[in-house]
């Protein structure tokens, strides 16, 4: 086994001007898989970041809500925790740039730099706006683009093409404070020789360069990008690296430039010292533990050479980190990062997010609904991978991917095989069943592949592999038939066999994606009184007389009202129920075994706690009912589904004509785990008849059929059958 690692990672500092959006909980999300996937491996890690709490923006903000900048910044940090805590983002430490460690750092580091010639000092023409009176910082200047032509660009970089330029570089400027057109003015600025030869030499190396795993620090876009600002100061005919300005004038929010009265550092200089200042913090506060648990300095630890530097980022600041952040570093006598990570951005159905379209997503409203946010930790996760990708959440997509395999295959397994070893079987598992030996060694193999691609942040191709397994023991207990077993007394042992095996892969799923649901899987591991702290776990069998506890529910279906509701959209009128008919009883609660349709599921436990405000809410009314066509159908053709795992295609006669012909309607339901499609033809059952049509990927589903089960489907699904003598069209009521 390779030795442990000692890890440092960082997310991108968020702007304290505002609440989080569903791109930053998108990039924290990213970095805490990453993070826990490498705790379950025993490597050490610090996760840390911080409130960037500096700039122009800041300042001019507090000033519009006539606060002063730290009452502002601390009012917008201490809306902070709800999130972390609501999407189980596990920082170790959580600081702010307006620090005194912040302020020490990023002065040592300027006074280094200095030292070591990489300062100068230049008067520069600046933008001024006349009507504010103060010199515009780069964000507060748009034009058209210099290179590209795109308008309404900021004063530092475009959005359209990524150039670079300065802001007085811009066509027809004016400032967005008051849209006044700037006039120049001369001022002294300090900068960083980034066109310095060594500096240059530096960037080419470290940039090519590889960590101490052996890979390349830089994803390959990263580095191309890299490549051609590089290549700019190889005589590729352009202006090669310009040098960087890193000061402002008074008025400006930021921290004092030694040996200045009236300049500040940039907020692009300190506010990535940050990542260093909150490490600072987390060490000097005694929380930091190492490996061995021996006490280690913040100095101690950067010096280290074990110690392994990892930034998580956005694309649209690779310049900074890839070019001024590693620089700075080196030629100050710092520790350089090890991996720039740099993912992409996040879209909603395929547009950018945009509170005006409707197309922005709130997390904290996400978490008010009562959405799980286990839910949204796996769709991203199934969308995320190694490469620099704008990633979508699409509706549709998100409630048929959670609902599909976190319900539909991970989820399944557990209900429908726990309860026979609780209640038969005092909870002790069994022996486990040879017939299952090469799926459960097949599974705790898989760790192997599936770490490895943990590792190189491939977690959408991580959970296609664990679904594969999730199939693959759902196809085992779909064969077994554990509920046709229990009928049989002479089928006792072989059911003890069963569904120890089935427990046992479910056991090595829940570590496989523990990563990704923390919380469902602590509960598992009081579920089945196990450890699934750490990776390889999987390798120790369960076994025979192993003591379980009662199976508790472990994950509610995704609803579309709710989707819905977080969208802002509107449910249109139905013929339909508001919610469900009823909440189920213990024993046994009538259900649709169709694919989700609006408006059409038992509401999550939030929103049943919302719902049991009053007992009036606890009902319906007689209207309310009458309001559900209820109708028997007769199953003229039922098929399977090609690539869909829970899915018959069913084919209804609801007694309707149309032109003189028999009008046929077609549902799918998820029901393949309990019927061959071959035993349905020609049964009679009832459907909901007015349910609003749902396109889906396999087709129109026009209504539901109905079937009971217990909850998670415990026991087996039955569809529901009226007496003889019912024809097809008949209402039920």
């Amino acid at each position: 086994m390779s030795r442990t690692r000692t890890l440092f990672v960082t997310t991108a500092l968020p702007y304290a001007n505002g609440p989080f959006h569903i791109g930053h909980i998108m990039e924290y999300i990213q970095a805490d898989i990453w993070v826990r996937f490498q705790r379950m491996r025993g490597n050490t890690v610090h996760f840390v970041c911080a409130d960037d709490a500096h700039g122009a923006a800041i300042m001019i903000a507090a000033e519009a809500a006539k606060k002063s900048p730290q009452d502002f910044v601390a009012e917008i940090a201490a809306g902070r925790a709800p999130y972390f805590r609501g999407f189980h983002i596990a920082f170790d430490n959580w600081h702010s740039t307006d620090s005194p460690e912040n302020v020490a750092l990023s002065q040592d580091i300027y006074m280094k730099l200095k030292a070591a010639g990489f300062i100068a000092t230049k008067t520069i023409e600046q933008f001024y706006d006349p009507v504010k009176g103060m010199f515009l910082p780069d964000r507060y200047i748009k034009g058209a683009c210099p290179k590209c032509g795109a308008k309404d660009q900021y004063g530092d970089s475009c959005e359209a093409c990524g150039a670079v330029y300065a802001p007085t570089d811009l066509k027809n400027p004016y400032s967005t404070l008051t849209g006044a057109t700037p006039v120049l003015r001369t001022s002294e600025h300090f900068f960083f020789r980034l066109s310095d030869a060594r500096c240059i030499k530096f960037l080419q190396e470290w940039t090519r360069g590889r960590n101490g795993q052996g890979q390349p620090r830089l994803q390959p876009e990263v580095l191309n990008k890299a490549r051609e600002w590089l290549a700019e100061d190889e005589g590729a005919g352009g202006k090669g690296l310009a040098d960087w300005d890193i000061s402002r004038d008074a008025p400006y929010l930021g921290i004092p430039i030694p040996g200045t009265t009236d300049k500040y550092f940039y907020v692009w200089l300190d506010a990535p010292v940050g990542y260093l200042a909150s490490l600072k913090n987390y060490f000097d506060s005694g929380k930091a533990k190492t490996a061995s648990g021996a006490p280690q300095t913040f100095a101690e630890f950067l010096a280290d050479p074990n110690t392994e530097q990892i930034h998580f980022i956005g694309k649209d600041i690779i310049y900074f980190h890839t070019l001024f952040w590693p620089a700075m570093l080196h030629f100050a006598g710092y520790k350089v990062p090890d991996n720039i990570n740099v993912h992409g951005f996040i879209n909603v159905s395929g547009e950018k997010m945009s509170k005006s379209r409707g197309t922005g997503i709130s997390p904290l409203k996400y978490l008010e609904l009562g959405m799980n946010p286990e839910w949204l930790r796996y769709y991203i996760a199934a969308k995320l991978n190694a490469n620099v990708e704008d990633i979508d959440l699409n509706p549709d997509d998100f409630i048929a991917r959670v609902n599909s395999d976190l319900i539909g295959k991970y989820v399944n397994i557990a209900s429908r095989c726990a309860s026979f070893i609780t209640k038969r079987y005092d909870g002790k598992l069994g022996d486990h069943d040879p017939a299952a030996a090469k799926l459960e060694h097949d599974s705790a193999f898989a760790h192997d592949e599936i770490g490895r691609l943990y590792e190189e942040r491939e977690f959408g191709k991580a959970i296609r592999r664990i679904m594969e397994l999730a199939d693959a023991a759902n196809q085992y207990v779909d064969a077994c038939k554990p509920w046709e077993l229990a009928k049989d007394p002479a089928g006792e042992t072989r059911l003890h066999c069963v569904c120890t095996s089935a427990l046992t892969l479910f056991r090595d799923l829940t570590i496989y994606l523990a990563p990704i649901l923390p919380h469902v899987a602590e509960r598992v591991e009081n579920f089945l009184n196990v450890s699934l702290a750490h990776w390889n776990d999987v390798s120790i069998n369960l076994a025979a007389g192993h003591q379980i506890a009662n199976y508790q529910h472990l994950m509610t279906r995704i609803e579309t009202r709710q989707v819905d509701a977080l969208l802002g959209i509107e449910s249109e009128p139905s013929a339909g129920p508001k919610a469900a008919v009823a909440t189920p009883s213990p024993a046994s609660a009538a259900k649709a075994a169709a694919i989700p349709a609006p408006n059409a599921s038992s509401p999550s436990p939030a929103a049943q706690v919302k719902s049991d405000a009053s007992v009036t809410d606890r009902y319906i009314s007689i209207d309310d009912f009458a309001r559900i066509d209820l109708r028997v159908a007769k199953i003229v053709n039922a098929e399977q589904v090609d690539g869909a795992a829970k899915l018959v295609k069913l084919t209804l006669d609801v007694g309707e004509i149309e032109n003189g012909q028999p009008r046929l309607r077609t549902v799918f339901a998820g029901i393949k785990a309990h019927y061959k499609p071959e035993d349905l033809i020609g049964r009679m059952t009832p459907m909901v008849a007015n349910l609003a049509p749902r396109k889906t990927k396999f087709g129109l589903s026009e209504g539901m059929v109905l079937a009971a089960s217990f909850p998670d489907d415990q026991g087996g699904v039955f569809l529901l059958q009226p007496d003889s003598g019912a024809q097809p069209g008949m209402k039920v009521k």
